[in-house]
């Protein structure tokens, strides 16, 4: 089954890339690993919400629910990187950051989010290592962000 095709199973239609934010471009390829920027959680140009994970600002289930809207941003960059979604094969790296109460100890499974929903798109090839670190502060104050290093043909 083609990522396209396992998409339309999930009911999942990819965003437009995110227009970067500063002086960067959203993916870049090297050999057979197209690594994404860091993505934060866009819906349609907006943050869903904003602010600190932990400490009543940010729920750790909203946060999971947008490292999940990160992860689909990845891989709407990535794709548009390699001429398609299709010509990914697999998920190489996940590394997400989380804006962090100091009190906040939840960070992988905020990043979950990501790691869950890259699974159920790419089966066995989704398996990846992976990083889930507290940050004081993310760009636009966003709870959560999320690169990817995706595997293509």
């Amino acid at each position: 089954m083609t990522v396209s095709q396992r998409l339309a199973e999930l009911g999942i239609e990819l965003p437009s890339v995110a227009a970067p934010v500063a002086s960067y471009i959203p993916a870049k390829t090297h050999g057979d690993l197209v690594w994404t920027s860091g993505q934060l959680p866009f819906v349609a140009g907006e943050l869903p919400r904003t602010g600190k994970v932990g400490g009543g600002s940010v729920s750790a289930d909203d946060a999971k629910a947008d490292a999940r809207t990160c992860a689909l941003n990845a891989l709407a960059a990535a794709a548009d990187a390699v001429g398609g979604a299709d010509r990914l094969t697999g998920v190489f790296k996940v590394t997400g950051f989380v804006a962090s109460d100091p009190s906040f100890t939840g960070q992988p499974g905020v990043i979950n989010g990501a790691s869950e929903i890259l699974g159920e798109i790419f089966g066995e090839a989704g398996a990846h290592s992976r990083a889930a670190v507290g940050v004081a502060a993310l760009p636009l104050d966003a709870p959560v962000e999320v690169e990817v290093a995706f595997t293509f043909a």
